[in-house]
């Protein structure tokens, strides 16, 4: 009888043991990840999450070495397309990483070589003008990308923090009572948002991306999540609100684009192009269950029976680093050719055609309409967003008014999509989204949000 008892109350101990064991496994992780990549702290004067001051760090060390490390990723990720275009290894094509990182289409096989070419040609400076030019793939290779790749390397290697040991699934039964009706997304989608919102768009891309190949979202959630919350950091929020001369002025900018673009992100997939994707997984994938409570639980206690669970799961430290490691691989070379492609040929046409100045002419009657002045000389800035989000504010510096000023400023932070990078980054992700999609959710974003800033920029200047 006390053999049984205290075989009973062996187990029992054990049991407890190991309940208490998977609870840490979730919280230790979860709480690291969390304070990396979602909960901002001020730092030098600058607010913005630690993974970001991380990384600005450590390419502040290795600035002299990444614009030539950005060449020799564009090389290595031409030469394993054309090798595998070409060969079509058998043996290679059955890694299920080479095959991904590798085994692409035509198209952005030629975007790839068009990415090594313009950063051979920029590293070198070579060839047209146009190519190399400070403002142009000058700006991206030694500005932007390698900002990018060190953000690729930290990011990648700790994501697997905030998707690998249970937050999603806590925040996702905690939040889709929330996330649902306002913006039509799993309550999971809540840590991408947040990871977008008061980090850096960059690194919500990356999330939602990884999430979206898991089976976490469909083609439409994902869709939504990638081009709808991709904002900027605070950080660089401010930098461009210095850019138009008007940093006294941040809190109330800071608010007033938030507020904008909550009302974006609630009109935005409730609308075409992003209400017509399709409510489907990617192919191959098995999706989660529901974020359903099940009846006798509270939400509270079921987010976190689900949250230990998938703790409980996970493979340890291997699994981790091996997971974080195929992150990083496949961010550089998928990526960057990608940026540098694009982006060169966007600021382009921006710097050396009058082609947004053009597009900006129809823009002209709106701007007189919600009374900004200069609205001609505003208007050349509307649409240029689209190529870099520097670009707007660079060709307000010469607009006299204030009121225009902080309104140009404020409207190419909301409107999200700028082919330097962000754009870059979701046409080379898995995401279901083509170049025409990012046209004319850029051009909704503009319309829907224009009126709202000028609107809430017309009260602030009234009562300063």
């Amino acid at each position: 009888m006390t053999s049984n008892h205290e075989t009973h109350a062996h187990s029992r101990h054990s049991s407890h043991s190991e309940e208490r064991k998977n609870l840490l496994r979730f919280i230790i992780p979860s709480l690291l990840g969390l304070l990396l990549f979602v909960i901002p702290i001020p730092w030098k004067g600058e607010v913005t999450v630690p993974i970001a001051f991380l990384a600005k760090a450590i390419g502040g060390w290795l600035a002299p070495w990444l614009p030539l490390a950005a060449v020799f990723v564009t090389i290595i990720a031409w030469l394993g397309a054309a090798y595998t275009r070409w060969l079509k290894p058998a043996r290679l094509l059955r890694l299920p990483l080479w095959k991904a990182l590798f085994d692409i289409s035509r198209f952005w096989f030629l975007t790839r070589t068009f990415g090594m070419l313009f950063a051979l040609l920029v590293y070198w400076k070579l060839g047209p003008e146009w190519i190399w030019s400070e403002s142009t793939g000058g700006l991206l290779l030694t500005s932007l990308i390698p900002g990018l790749f060190v953000v690729f390397m930290l990011a990648g290697l700790l994501l697997p923090l905030l998707v690998d040991f249970g937050l999603l699934e806590f925040f996702g039964t905690l939040m889709t009572r929330i996330m649902r009706p306002l913006f039509r997304l799993p309550g999971r989608s809540s840590i991408n948002c947040m990871a977008s919102w008061l980090g850096d768009g960059t690194i919500g891309v990356m999330l939602t991306s990884k999430q979206y190949e898991e089976g976490y979202y469909t083609k439409r959630e994902a869709a939504v999540i990638g081009t709808t919350f991709t904002a900027v950091s605070i950080t660089f929020s401010f930098i461009v609100l210095s850019n138009v001369g008007l940093a006294h002025l941040f809190m109330p900018f800071y608010v007033i684009v938030t507020a904008a673009g909550m009302i974006a992100a609630v009109i935005m997939p409730r609308i075409p192009p992003l209400s017509r994707k399709p409510d489907t997984y990617a192919a191959g994938v098995k999706p989660p269950a529901e974020e359903q409570i099940p009846t006798g639980w509270r939400p509270w206690k079921w987010a976190l029976h689900q949250a230990v669970g998938r703790a409980e799961r996970h493979e340890g430290a291997r699994s981790f680093l091996r997971n974080g490691g195929k992150n990083i691989i496949d961010l550089w070379c998928g990526v960057i050719p990608v940026v540098m492609a694009i982006g060169t040929v966007a600021l382009a046409l921006a710097e050396f055609t009058p082609l947004f100045k053009w597009l900006g002419i129809p823009f002209i009657p709106l701007l007189q309409l919600l009374g900004l002045p200069e609205a001609e000389a505003a208007s050349q800035t509307i649409l240029v967003g689209f190529a870099d989000m520097f670009l707007p504010t660079l060709l307000a510096s010469d607009i006299t008014s204030e009121l225009t000023r902080f309104v140009i400023a404020a409207l190419s932070v909301t409107q999200l999509i700028y082919m330097s990078e962000v754009g870059g980054l979701l046409l080379s992700s898995k995401l279901p989204i083509g170049l025409r999609d990012l046209i004319v959710i850029f051009l909704l974003r503009t319309v829907i949000t224009l009126p709202l800033i000028a609107g809430a920029a017309h009260l602030l200047f009234m009562f300063m």
